[in-house]
């Protein structure tokens, strides 16, 4: 909407990135920041794909101010599907050098990247934003990588829940085990062998990424425990008897979060003890109403009141950056904790003062401030009572309990993750069944256990859709779209695989004052390729070593049919 009184533009949309979007605007439109108001509500997951300005963002403010009317749009499904950011489409080519011992000499990588036909914000971010990955958690001594943007046909790229994580943790985990199956070596062996190991942190990877803290042997044999990799080849014998392929699938994943950029927070106490957080992340159904208010229990021991959460709002919000790549706790976790300290150093003042005593003298706990050896104390709350009248403050202070804070990123900070896969393929259809899937994560500190469960169960649906079904498909001969619609485009289901068996092993970062390293994108980053890792363990049986994603049943299908031609031409051949 347009106020003809104020000349402001109100945009009411699905966004993680307000901030931002505000900014655009304002340039697109030709007016100043503060003329543009961007409001976000409780709109449901985001992935990347959220916060990119779209076109049609600017025309609703355009035709708001020309009509003089609140003007609403909404895109169709169909719409969607042809215009909106789309996820990945690489085309890679990668090579690792061995020693005579299993140990990795060198990578190369070459990937021609989708951009689609036009830039998006982020179009080529997802394809070079961290090709630090491409080193996984090993020892590599030397490692080259070259990106070839290339527009197509296509809508532009954006930004998917990994944005590049996958992509280069897919081609180091199945690199090792290519370089597995080729030399005849276990794949799990062949990986401890070249694993950075535990102790040697700080660890520099010499490509792009240094790791501040992990433990990725202990990892892997905590992996091998839930999983029960020792009783793998007795279900695989179990499915052969059935005439099924039961196939095992092996990855260290490991991301980049939380570095970067700075993020804000405010905590104003109110007269009656009411607690008011304001943020500059935005919630995508991560729960950070709950993440949040544990913090500041943290900080203030037993909170005065009940606590309003406020974001995605850039009037109510004066600074932030927003909610992407695994970074809304790592970074506005410590925002919001020193927002809380600075709150009670101040409320310490007023304790001191109300109680007569020297600062130092006051001690805080629980949210009790009391005087060191004494009785008499204040709660948190008396203290907001008394802040503001300005008859009860030392001299000089300004009435009020309100402290901001913005906290800057030292350096990123690094999840990880061991995933196991064990999958069952049926050779008649080339139907893929997932039977057991299992997670090691380390993503330093948890705020809460059951939001982590959720983020990585989340995430590993996401890897599971992109690994076996879902893709964008287009008329070779007319570059028409052919999955315009969730009749022709295939999505993962809640049935598609049983409920991830999750255990920790979790280092807390040494470079986020609150151990943090960051979750929501762990899931996707190893599930991709460990899916796809299991399920050509399950088809190599018949020789197959390499089939490019989607594993659709058809695809399996084919390969299948064309290893056994093969296999019995060879035979013909040798018999002749």
């Amino acid at each position: 909407m347009f106020d003809a009184g104020t000349q402001g533009y109100t945009l009411h949309c699905q966004s993680h990135k307000p901030f931002m979007l505000r900014r655009e605007l304002a340039t697109v439109l030709g007016v100043a920041e503060n003329e543009v108001r961007v409001i976000v509500p409780d709109v449901g997951g985001g992935f990347g794909m959220k916060g990119a300005n779209f076109p049609e963002y600017a025309l609703l403010l355009f035709t708001a101010k020309r009509l003089g009317l609140a003007v609403r749009w909404t895109a169709t499904r169909s719409e969607a599907f042809l215009s909106d950011d789309q996820a990945r489409d690489n085309d890679t080519c990668a090579a690792l050098a061995l020693d005579g011992e299993g140990r990795f000499l060198a990578l190369r990588e070459r990937t021609l990247a989708n951009l689609g036909a036009w830039l998006s914000n982020f179009s080529p971010n997802s394809s070079t934003n961290n090709l630090g990955g491409l080193t996984g958690v090993y020892r590599i001594a030397a490692v080259h990588s070259a990106v070839t943007g290339v527009f197509t046909n296509t809508p532009p790229i954006g930004t998917y829940r990994g944005a590049g994580r996958p992509e280069a943790t897919f081609a180091i985990e199945r690199l090792i085990d290519l370089a597995a199956f080729e030399t005849g070596r276990d794949k799990v062996a062949l990986r401890r062998l070249n694993l950075i190991a535990d102790g040697s942190f700080p660890a520099d990877t010499g490509f792009v990424f240094k790791y501040d803290s992990g433990a990725f042997e202990q990892g892997m044999k905590t992996a091998a425990e839930v999983s029960d990799t020792a009783g793998f080849e007795t279900r695989r014998l179990e499915s052969q008897s059935r005439g099924r392929l039961r196939g095992l699938g092996f990855v260290n994943a490991i991301e980049q979060a939380g570095g970067g950029f700075e993020e804000t927070a405010e905590l104003h106490v109110d007269r009656d003890g009411g607690l008011t957080l304001a943020v500059g992340t935005i919630s995508n159904g991560q729960g950070h109403e709950t993440a949040y208010a544990k913090i500041l229990d943290e900080v203030l021991g037993a909170p005065p009141g009940p606590l309003r959460l406020v974001q995605g709002d850039t009037v109510a919000v004066r600074h932030g950056v927003g909610t992407f790549g695994s970074r809304s706790m790592v970074a506005g976790g410590p925002a919001s904790a020193m927002a809380a300290k600075r709150v009670v150093e101040k409320a310490r003042l007023i304790a001191a003062h109300l109680l007569e005593v020297d600062k130092n003298a006051v001690e805080f706990g629980d949210g009790i401030f009391g005087i060191r050896g004494s009785n008499h104390c204040l709660t948190l709350k008396d203290i907001a009572l008394a802040a503001y009248d300005i008859r009860e403050l030392p001299p000089g202070m300004k009435p009020g309990l309100t402290e901001r804070a913005v906290y800057v990123p030292e350096a990123p900070t690094f999840p990880n993750s061991v995933h196991l896969c064990e999958v069952e393929v049926d050779p008649a259809t080339g139907e893929t069944e997932i039977l057991r899937y299992s997670v090691v994560d380390n993503v330093g500190r948890v705020v809460n256990p059951l939001l982590l469960e959720g983020q990585m169960h989340g995430g590993i649906m996401q890897g599971l859709g992109q690994a076996l079904i879902e893709e964008i498909c287009y008329d070779p001969r007319t570059g028409q779209l052919m999955t315009g619609s969730f009749m022709d485009y295939a999505m993962p289901r809640a049935d598609t695989m049983p409920a991830p068996a999750m255990a920790e092993n979790h280092v807390p970062s040494t470079v986020n004052p609150l151990g943090l390293k960051g979750a929501g994108e762990a899931g996707t980053v190893g599930a991709l390729p460990v899916i796809v890792n299991a399920v050509i363990d399950a088809l190599s049986v018949l020789g197959i070593s390499r089939l490019d994603m989607p594993l659709s049943p058809a695809r399996i299908w084919a390969a299948i049919n064309d290893a056994r031609t093969s296999g019995q031409d060879n035979n013909s051949k040798g018999d002749r």
